[in-house]
């Protein structure tokens, strides 16, 4: 039987997948890659860019097919066979990958196409793909000597399958907790859409009556709606100590020693490298100039944003000790009374915003305006079958007609996938000779899925967050670099990343971006003049606070890999309360375990780079303040952010992409009036 993961179909059929399938393919696929490295490095080959460079990224992007669908199962559809199948496939990969980094005569091959005559004459983006390869050979530690070179070779692979046990116990501890409500009278406060979301879980167990499960729309509904103190109490709790030692499932599935174990290695594998900390290798390919400069760019928010927090939070206890008998405000009501003071001062109610945002409508919206900025269509198709019978596929095409791109769509919570929102690469855009491969992309989300009677509502958050994960996906699909390494979002500085995905989702708080996402789900009719102007209103509603907790997070996890000392070991908890006393004015209990499910810096790739989300907030306010000067739907700009920025990916430094499109350097004034802290 042919493994379909050896396929090379430009359309995969993901019901044909079986775990069975995993590590054949993955072990033909690294065979294939190390042969051929032997025939790149040996002495009769040519040492130009064709015969080494790009001989390189085909072996390397032929692994890519096979193991990015793998991944993304593992993500979206985890089962015990899958899991088993991905650890062994990955810990394989981990392995050549680290030898490969470490290969002495492939690192003589690209550093002699460096030093040829004629490396002037390569394009940018191969003249940037030499350079970067060579970088990623010296981070991969191929100057180090015995036994240092195998020490950082284990350390690599053994962080790779801490990375994955840590997601993994997130994610089980999530699947372990849940809480069945018979009585809907016990749910009072939440809204019939949070009902029948809770209701579809019960359903899914086989059970009556509700269910509440770990998963975003249930706990954000419990926190925000629901009136029962102690039910939130009991959420919270749950929540917010998932794979750690506290909680109902305390010690079961506790991250405590991965995260020891990461940290004094990531920190090992810097000093071999040369660096004095792990947040100073991170930052060594971003575009923060050090750790003081990024640390004093979150500082100097913090000034700015506390005192006006402090003040929301004075409102708030106010306003929960006044109206809602709540003197001694603890941290699992603060969602719910901001929810009674944001509906009393702008007369606010999500279950009326969510009306207008029935998802068919929102993704067909967004798709329109896609078009409108930067002139391509995307049109839901009948593609390949998805891996649940809710994946949604698109395809891409151009001015002219042509597909050019594709992406599966998978957007409601279910029992086996990792929460959250995000997108992945499923193939890359690659001209290889005669062969071209279009780039295809998976977009994620876990929204509350429909009812019986009504289809997806979305409150205006989540349409927000579709909007942001779109905007990574046109990073990739937009892309006209052909080579994998330094196209799309490969390559692109870490902290330049989130730049179109922020972008994007100013677009949604626009009135002509509403046009074309917003309409009642019964009636048709756009979103009210009136509420807009109601949702506006609110728009900077707590901006302090939310503000406040993003640089906890990102001060934090900037601060855990800068100041870590062998001696004393992680301080994973001490280092938190110490950035929450110097940060937080809404502290919340010592037991809480941020830590232990920060998945973004554990096994998510933003280590020391938490802090990237803020950096790349500042470009994407000022580049979008260039359409509201312009027009939000001026062609000329869409084409200019598509042709300077989408379109290049990594050929270039982010800066000066940023220049290209707006003609100077970034001004931080935009970031600071969209949260509503300058003038």
């Amino acid at each position: 039987m042919t493994n379909p993961l050896l396929a090379d179909d430009a359309r995969m059929d993901f019901t044909v997948i079986r775990p069975e399938h995993v590590v054949p393919a993955i072990t033909t696929r690294l065979t294939e890659l190390e042969q051929g490295v032997e025939s790149i490095v040996d002495p009769r080959t040519p040492r130009d860019f064709v015969h080494v460079l790009l001989a390189e990224q085909r072996l390397q992007e032929a692994l890519s097919r096979s193991f990015a669908p793998v991944a993304h199962l593992h993500a979206v559809a985890d089962s015990p066979p899958l899991r088993a199948a991905h650890a062994d496939a990955e810990q394989r990969i981990t392995a050549v990958q680290a030898r490969l980094g470490q290969h002495h005569g492939l690192y003589e091959a690209v550093r002699a196409v460096r030093a040829r005559g004629d490396f002037d004459e390569l394009s940018p983006a191969q003249r940037t793909l030499v350079d970067h390869t060579l970088r990623d050979f010296r981070f991969a530690g191929v100057a180090l000597e015995e036994p240092a070179r195998s020490r950082f070779r284990a350390i690599s692979e053994r962080l790779s399958q801490l990375s994955t046990a840590f997601e993994e116990a997130v994610l089980d501890a999530g699947d372990a907790w849940r809480e069945h409500v018979t009585d809907e009278r016990d749910l009072a406060g939440l809204p019939p859409s949070a009902l029948s979301t809770l209701a579809s879980y019960a359903r899914e167990e086989g059970l009556d009556g509700f269910l509440i499960v770990l998963r975003q729309p249930a706990v954000q509904a419990v926190l925000t709606y629901a009136d029962d103190r102690n039910l939130r109490e009991r959420v919270y709790w749950a929540w917010n100590t998932r794979a750690s030692d506290q909680g109902p499932n305390a010690d079961r599935f506790d991250n405590g020693g991965r995260i020891a174990e990461i940290l004094a290695l990531r920190h090992e594998a810097a000093q071999l490298l040369g660096y004095p900390d792990a947040a100073t290798l991170s930052l060594a390919d971003k575009m923060a100039p050090s750790v003081a400069q990024a640390r004093a760019f979150l500082e100097d928010l913090v000034r700015r944003a506390r005192p006006r927090a402090m003040v929301e939070r004075e409102e708030l206890r106010s306003y929960a000790a006044r109206e809602l008998a709540l003197p001694n405000m603890e941290s699992w009501d603060i969602a719910w009374a901001s929810e009674k003071l944001r509906r009393a001062r702008h007369a606010l109610d999500d279950e009326e915003i969510k009306a207008y945002f029935p998802l068919p409508h929102v993704l067909a919206g967004l798709f329109a305006l896609v078009e409108r900025v930067f002139g391509v269509r995307v049109r839901e198709v009948d593609g390949p079958r998805g891996w649940h019978p809710d994946v949604r596929y698109a395809e891409v095409f151009d001015a002219g007609g042509q597909c050019i791109a594709a992406l599966y769509l998978d957007l409601y919570a279910r029992a086996g996938k990792r929460g959250g929102a995000w997108m992945d690469v499923c193939r890359a855009r690659f001209r290889d000779g005669s062969r071209f491969q279009s780039p295809v992309a998976f977009l994620t989300c876990n929204f509350a899925p429909p009812g019986p009677d009504a289809p997806a509502l979305l409150t205006h958050d989540d349409v927000l967050t579709l909007f942001h994960e779109m905007g990574h996906v046109l990073h990739h699909l937009l892309t006209e670099v052909d080579l994998p390494g330094v196209g799309g979002i490969d390559g692109v500085e870490w902290d330049a990343v989130e730049l179109p995905s922020q972008f994007l989702e100013n677009f949604a708080w626009q009135r002509e971006g509403l046009n074309e996402v917003a309409r009642h789900w019964r009636s048709g009719m756009p979103l009210p003049e009136e509420l807009f102007q109601r949702m506006l209103d609110a728009r900077h509603f707590q901006a302090g606070l939310h503000l406040l907790r993003q640089l906890e997070y990102a001060l934090y996890d900037l601060r855990l890999h800068a100041e870590y000392d062998p001696a004393r070991g992680p301080r994973t908890l001490d280092l938190l309360a110490d950035v929450r006393r110097e940060v937080s004015v809404l502290p919340p209990p010592a037991w809480q375990r941020l830590p232990h499910a920060f998945t973004h810096i554990f096994s998510g790739g933003y280590a020391a780079g938490y802090y990237g989300y803020l950096w790349a907030e500042v470009l994407a306010a000022d580049a979008f303040a260039r359409f509201e000067d312009e027009g939000v739907f001026n062609p000329d700009t869409g084409a200019a952010f598509r042709r300077e920025i989408l379109a290049v990916g990594a050929s270039r430094p982010a800066l000066e992409s940023f220049r290209a499109f707006r003609g100077r350097d970034p001004d931080p004034l935009p970031l600071l009036r969209s949260y509503g802290l300058a003038a």
